[in-house]
Parts: C-alpha cells; sequence; structure tokens
C-alpha cells in the first residue's frame, strides 16, 4: 500500500517513546519562538503531523505547544506552507481547538478557511459551529474587500449546512437567499481588472476591461454565467460562480415548504405582477439588473425563497441556451456538459417544490432532449433529464416512453464500459425504484441490458445491484434472472469479446468454414455459427427466452475467458446476487414457480461456466436455498419425483456436487411423508429408498485396493437418516434397513476409510448407524422420532447440519433423564 521508506516513516512515528517525544516537542516550541521559521521549522512540523496522525488515537500537545500552533494559525502574517501544517496537526491533536481559537478577530480569507476547517474536523455539535456561523453571516450583511472573507463564505456555509442544517434560523436562510439572488442575477458583465506588468504604455484607456464572452467568442449578451469566459473575473463573478455550486444543496435543505399547489402559486404571480412597480433596481448597492421576462419582474415583490426560485430558474434557463453554443475549447466543452447536469437537476428541484414552474420548464427540457438524445457524448447529461420527465411528466401530460427506451436500450448497450456513467445510471435507477416500477414497464424487460453494467463493472457495483435486483423480480421475469445471473460470467467475456472484436478490421469478404472449430473465443465470436449464442446472451431486452439449448457450446467456445480478471471477478458477485435472488423469489413465489426453480437448480447445478470455484459456490447457494423452497411446499418432492429420482440416483453427482447432493438426499427424508402430502404412496418412498440404498450401497462397498472416499462423512450419515425415516414411514423396508446399517462397522473398519477420516468422523458413522439400529427395533418410536409433525422440526438440534435426528429425540432424552432423577430421589 505505501512504499517501503513510508512505511518506516509511519512505524517510527507510531513507535517513538514517550521520553524523546516530549524532548521533540520541546524542540518545536523552540523553533516557533523564532520569528524567521526556516526549512529546520518546515521539517519538524511535517514530523510533528506525522506523529499525530500515525496513530488511530489522538495525541495530547502540551499544552504551550498548544497555543503556539494556534497563533501561527491564525496570524495572517504567517507563510501558506506553515498554515497549512498547523492546521493539519491541529485536526489531528488534542486538546480540542473548537472554543479556544479567535474566531471573532479573523479578517484575512485564507486564515479563515484554515481555521474553519480545524472547527468544522472538530465540531461536536452546532453550538461549536455558532461563532464561525455568526462570523459568516455577519460578513454577508456588508461588501467586504477585494480579496478578503467574501469569497470564501459560500463553501464555508456549505460545510457548515450540510453537517448542522438547523445551525441557521429563518432570518439567516432568509439573509443568505437574498444574497444568493443578487450574486447569481446581478454580476457585472464586465471582465475584471487584469494585473498589469508595467511600463511606458500602461494606462487608464489600455487597463480598461473588456466585456466577457460566450464561449464561442461572441460577446456575453445577457446577464453573466459561470459559462461566460473572460481573461479575468471581478469579486461578484466569483460570487456568481460559488452560488451556482451552492444552490442545489440550498434548495435541498431549506427550500421544502414550496407552494403546493399550482393554481396558488400562479395567482400570487398574477397578484405580485398587478402590484409591480416600475423601479427595478438590484439591492446590492444600486446594480441594474437585465430584464428578461414580466416574470422575472415581479419576482421582486416575492419572499426570499421564492425569488431565489425564480432566479436560479432563470439561470438554469440561460444556461442551457449557452450550451446549444459550439465551444472553442474543449475544456469550455466538458464545463458545457456538466452545467446542464446541475442546471437541469436545480430546474427539477424547483419544479417539485413550486409545481407551476413545470409549464415553463418542459419546453426547455423537451427541445433540450431532442438536441442531445442524438449524441452519446451527452449520456451523462440525459439522466436528469430523464429524472425530469419522470418526475413531471404527468403533470405536464408529456409521453416520455421514447426518453427511458433510449435510457434503458442504449445506453448500458454501447456505454456499459464508462464507469462512470455506470455508477451515476445505477444510482439513477436506486433513487427511482418505486416509481420505476410502477410507472416503466421496459425497466423490468431491460434487465439484461442492466446487468451489462454489472458485468463490467464488477464488483464495484455490487451492493448497488444486492438493492436493485428485487425490483427486477416479477413471476414473469423471475425463471430468466435466474438463468442471466448463472450465465453473469459469459455475460462479462462477451462484452470483453464485443469491445475487441470492434476494434479489429475484419476483412469485407471473410468465407468462415462452418464445420471449421473456432481457434479462440475472440474468432468464435466473429463467426456466423455462434452468431445466434452470443446474440442471446447480449440481448437488450427480456423475453427472448428463459435460456439457450447450447449453454454447453458456449462454455467450450469461451473457455479461454474462464481466467480473464474480469470474468474471474463478475463471478464471485454470482454467489452474493444468487442469495438476492432467493430471499426475493420466495417472497412471491407459488407451486408453479417453486417447480420451475427446483427443476432449474438440478439443471444448471452441471451446466455452469467452468471457473475456479465458481461451481462449488453456486451450488453451496443452491443446496441451502432448496430446503427453503421445498419447506415452502412439500409437495414439490411428489410432483418432481422422477427428477430427483434421477439426481439422487446418480452417484456421480456426490463427487462433483456434495453440498447440493446432501441438501437433496436430506429434504426427500424430510418431506417424503403423507403428513407433507397426501398423493404420497408406498409406491413413492419404495422407490426412493431403493434408489437411495443403492447409491449408499455404492459407496461404502470399499475394498482394500480401491482408493479412499473422497467425500465427507456427513454424506453417509445424511444418507443412513434419510433412508431410516423412509423405512419407518413402510415398515416393510425396515429389516432392510436394519441388515444394512449392521455392516457399516466393517466399513468403518476398512483400510482406505480409517485412512481418510478422523476419528471423530469414524465414531460418529458407527454412533448414527447404532441410534438407527435401535429406533427401528421399535417402528411406533422409530415413526415418531424419524417422521415429526411438519411444525415440529423447529428449531433442530442437529450435530450434522439438516441431517440429524429432530426434536423428538431430544424431548424423549428430556423425560428420561427426568424420570430416572425421580427414582433416584
Amino acid at each position: 500500500m505505501y512504499a517501503s521508506g513510508t512505511e518506516s516513516l509511519i512505524k517510527q512515528a507510531r513507535e517513538i517513546q514517550e521520553e524523546e517525544l516530549q524532548k521533540f516537542y520541546g524542540r518545536v516550541c523552540k523553533l516557533l519562538h523564532v520569528k524567521d521559521y526556516g526549512n529546520e521549522t518546515v521539517d519538524s512540523l511535517q514530523r510533528l503531523h506525522l506523529i499525530v496522525s500515525a496513530t488511530k488515537y489522538g495525541r495530547t500537545l502540551p499544552s504551550e505547544l498548544h497555543k503556539k500552533l494556534q497563533a501561527l494559525l491564525c496570524s495572517p502574517s504567517s507563510p501558506e506552507q506553515l498554515q497549512v501544517l498547523c492546521c493539519s496537526t491541529l485536526r489531528e491533536s488534542l486538546p480540542l481547538s473548537v472554543q479556544s481559537l479567535p474566531i471573532d478577530d479573523l479578517q484575512d480569507s485564507r486564515t479563515l478557511s484554515y481555521v474553519a476547517s480545524v472547527i468544522l474536523a472538530q465540531a461536536g455539535d452546532s453550538n461549536d459551529l455558532t461563532a464561525l456561523s455568526h462570523l459568516l453571516l455577519k460578513s454577508l450583511e456588508f461588501r467586504q474587500p477585494e480579496g478578503q472573507i467574501s469569497r470564501h463564505v459560500l463553501p464555508l456555509l456549505s460545510k457548515i449546512i450540510s453537517f448542522s442544517p438547523e445551525s441557521l434560523t429563518e432570518d439567516h436562510i432568509n439573509l443568505v437567499s437574498r444574497k444568493l439572488v443578487d450574486w447569481l442575477r446581478y454580476a457585472s458583465v464586465q471582465q475584471g481588472a487584469s494585473m498589469s506588468s508595467g511600463g511606458f504604455f500602461t494606462g487608464p484607456r489600455a487597463r480598461q476591461p473588456g466585456p466577457m464572452t460566450e464561449v464561442d467568442g461572441a460577446v456575453a449578451g445577457d446577464f453573466f454565467t459561470v459559462l461566460c469566459v473572460g481573461q479575468s473575473y471581478t469579486e461578484d463573478q466569483w460570487m456568481n460562480m460559488y452560488a451556482f455550486s451552492m444552490i442545489r444543496k440550498w434548495l435541498l435543505t431549506y427550500d421544502t415548504e414550496g407552494t403546493g399547489n399550482v393554481d396558488t402559486a400562479q395567482l400570487k404571480r398574477m397578484q405580485v405582477m398587478q402590484s409591480l412597480s416600475q423601479d427595478d433596481r438590484s439591492e446590492v448597492d444600486g446594480s441594474v439588473m437585465s430584464m428578461v421576462s414580466a416574470t422575472s419582474s415581479s419576482s421582486r415583490l416575492l419572499p426570499p425563497k421564492e425569488r431565489l426560485r425564480e432566479k436560479a430558474f432563470e439561470y438554469c434557463h440561460r444556461l442551457i441556451e449557452q450550451s446549444d453554443r459550439k465551444a472553442l475549447k474543449k475544456a469550455d466543452s466538458d464545463l458545457q456538459k456538466a452545467c446542464l447536469v446541475e442546471a437541469v437537476t436545480v430546474m427539477d428541484i424547483i419544479c417539485k417544490e413550486d409545481p407551476s414552474f413545470v409549464y415553463r420548464a418542459f419546453p426547455c427540457i423537451k427541445a433540450l432532449y431532442g438536441r442531445l438524445n442524438g449524441d452519446l457524448a451527452f449520456a451523462r447529461t440525459l439522466l436528469p433529464i430523464a429524472q425530469f420527465y419522470l418526475n413531471h411528466s404527468a403533470t405536464a401530460a408529456v409521453d416520455s416512453e421514447m426518453v427511458f427506451r433510449q435510457l434503458f436500450s442504449r445506453f448500458p448497450g454501447e456505454l456499459f464500459n464508462e464507469p462512470m456513467l455506470a455508477f451515476e445510471f445505477v444510482q439513477f435507477c436506486r433513487a427511482n425504484l418505486a416509481v420505476l416500477q410502477e410507472s416503466v414497464p421496459l425497466y423490468r424487460q431491460s434487465f439484461p441490458n442492466l446487468l451489462k453494467f454489472l458485468a463490467w463493472n464488477s464488483p464495484a457495483l455490487i451492493s448497488e445491484f444486492v438493492e436493485l435486483l428485487p425490483s427486477l423480480l416479477a413471476p414473469e421475469t423471475a425463471i430468466e434472472i435466474l438463468h442471466s445471473l448463472l450465465d453473469l460470467p459469459c455475460l462479462a467475456a462477451a462484452l470483453d469479446l464485443q469491445l475487441r472484436s470492434s476494434s479489429l478490421q475484419v476483412p469485407e469478404r471473410t468465407v468462415w468454414d462452418q464445420g471449421s472449430k473456432a481457434s479462440s473465443s475472440l474468432e468464435a465470436f466473429r463467426q456466423p455459427y455462434y452468431r445466434g449464442m452470443f446474440l442471446y446472451i447480449l440481448r437488450p431486452e427480456a423475453g427472448t427466452g428463459d435460456t439457450i439449448d447450447r449453454l454447453n457450446l458456449l462454455h467450450e467456445v469461451l473457455a479461454d475467458m474462464a481466467e480473464n480478471p474480469r470474468t474471474v471477478q463478475c463471478a464471485q458477485t454470482v454467489p452474493v446476487l444468487l442469495h438476492v435472488f432467493f430471499n426475493t423469489v420466495v417472497q412471491f413465489a407459488d407451486q408453479k414457480l417453486i417447480n420451475q426453480l427446483v427443476l432449474i437448480l438440478l439443471e444448471r447445478s452441471s451446466l455452469l461456466f467452468n471457473i475456479h470455484n465458481y461451481k462449488t459456490e453456486v451450488q453451496r447457494v443452491f443446496g441451502t436455498h432448496l430446503l427453503v423452497l421445498c419447506k415452502l411446499h412439500p409437495s414439490l418432492i411428489v410432483d418432481q419425483s422422477r427428477e430427483l429420482l434421477d439426481f439422487a440416483g446418480t452417484t456421480a453427482n456426490i463427487y462433483s456436487k456434495e453440498d447440493l447432493y446432501t441438501h437433496m438426499v436430506w429434504v426427500i427424508g424430510e418431506y417424503l411423508s403423507v403428513s407433507h402430502d397426501a398423493r404420497c404412496t408406498v409406491e413413492h418412498i419404495t422407490s426412493f429408498f431403493e434408489t437411495l440404498e443403492a447409491v449408499l450401497f455404492e459407496i461404502t462397498q470399499v475394498r482394500q485396493s480401491a482408493s479412499p472416499p473422497c467425500f465427507s462423512p456427513r454424506v453417509i450419515t445424511v444418507l443412513m437418516t434419510t433412508l431410516a425415516k423412509l423405512a419407518s414411514r413402510s415398515q416393510d423396508l425396515i429389516p432392510r434397513m436394519s441388515l444394512f446399517l449392521s455392516k457399516m462397522r466393517s466399513f468403518v473398519r476398512s483400510g482406505p476409510v480409517t485412512s481418510c477420516y478422523s476419528e471423530e468422523d469414524l465414531e460418529e458413522i458407527l454412533t448414527r448407524s447404532h441410534e438407527l439400529i435401535n429406533l427401528l427395533k421399535m417402528p411406533s418410536v422409530a415413526q415418531f422420532v424419524l417422521a415429526p409433525s411438519a411444525r415440529g422440526d423447529s428449531p433442530r438440534w442437529h450435530r450434522d447440519t439438516n441431517a440429524s435426528l429432530p426434536l423428538s429425540m431430544r424431548t424423549l432424552s428430556s423425560l428420561l433423564h427426568k424420570h430416572s432423577s425421580f427414582q433416584h430421589c
């Protein structure tokens, strides 16, 4: 993580002895007594900062040193490098400096910013911010000289309201709202005076500032915004930029009242317009504002919050108009995109607070969408536009289907490899889950496209998709989503091949041999023979089928991508999402869907991409949730008896799918009973018994020359217990089972078994077989113990997970112990 030299320094700082530390503190104090600070002082302060920040607990500085650091920090004449070091050290050390810093005496903006940084880092509650808040708000009440506090007010206020919004009173909020209006709307459109280098030809005429320009070089024709370009900027222009950067947070924090009704808002504005006077001068030193519209003029008589909404709306509207200009520099073009995102977002906030703005905003937003929707370079800009449509299209009776069709179809399909877009897109979906589920049918249909973001950007987006996945699930999409999750590593590999293939130039007339085998996955991706498989994996929408028939061929073709880092990382996220999938599905699944899911578990347990540990982890998840599915609908054992018999009777499944096989055998013994399904017959029980008996016989016939078993003893105990359960429900099978169990001692004593299993494992197998033999000697007791009622198996006190005797055995043991104690008494 760190270079070796850096780690050595950190280690020394953490392990410094107390005696040496106190001497160092004293040396730093002496250096700070000298007014001429040299390199030794800088080096000592750097080491001091390392010492106080290298440990997780705060070091307590001596009182004298603490005061010296505060004095150096608060002195405007201190070199900035020393102020930075003092600020960083005080932030990390004790005692706290919140109450002892002289806030009221600060006049220098640079010093204030560093002192405020210490206060904000150490503030415990809103009371600790009172003095700083009052100083900042006081500075807003009168114009500050150039270069003093005013430019730093808004960034500091922004941090304060993030920490403690309630620290500002209603009067303070109105004051800041009025100042934000002035800074946003009435900044100068002339450039600031540039610093003259002097000389013979320097004169008043040469120093006259020119007008601000637009990004395309034209003279700015309206009020100043962040998209106006100049060689230098005046103080009010800087405040304009700061105000715009803060306006979103301010509106979200304090502008929560709104008008609540469109008609009320429009009536209020009409009343204001009727009483409007023609004198329209700024509140800031008589600056003249430009007349934009009658509505803009009428805002003069509105309350501060509503007036701020009006001016912020006008500001955003002008930014959208300015974004249509062709920028001469790439930096200005990037700035246009960023400003569009912010402008549309602020307009959206304003429209939510005051619905009367919706009708004024929609023509502008609609025209903006029409201009940008064909250009993928503005993809991130279209997200706030989609948010605007989602929030307000119903109010304005505007059709939004085309907006969301492009959003969910084109963006994930073509821009899945843009990490910032992927993150913002997923955040957009997270923020609007309920609305998207109810109002945008395309949202659920587009889950194959959404999974492209996850496949390419996992595990960075795994936490977001843990929240998104439940919203995509429905009875009609569950099966296809399950297949898609299992094929997610294949999707990651296919996306990688798609990008690599698009960067290669393919000859126009390439003749592919249909019978030839592709030498690599990239070649297969470009062959028409495999095109159908890849088109399905890369499909944009659901509904073309749950899966494909040639999964084995797809896995074979993608074999050289199994160790690709992106594919491996993607595979690691699948088990997490499968847990989310099953936990969600069981909340709405009916018996038919659960039957389908169980069949898919059996089928897909063999059809998985061959990535290291991937099959094992997925099968472990399958086994865990198989128990839940069978508990919800025990009758599926009879419904799917043929498929379950095939799976349980295949001995190879023990070696390749041990965990899933063990859980499957346990649910057969637990739920194949008349108490769970009246359709269960003796024939069902006998067929399952004979199948499992043959499997147990095969895996326990170990000869001296045979290799030791490579499965856990838990498989044997589960098989024995399940067979005993089935035998207790059809008593004709009890003699066969008892005879089989009596032979387990010879199995346990065989050489290959003793070399493979521990003494505890062998003892467990023998103990289980003796328990079952003794139970089967009393058929009526065995049926009671081994076949409990549907409500009597929770909680279970097992020694083996999902494999031992249930509650009844514990109850009997407790009764016997009590009876024995009574006799002794």
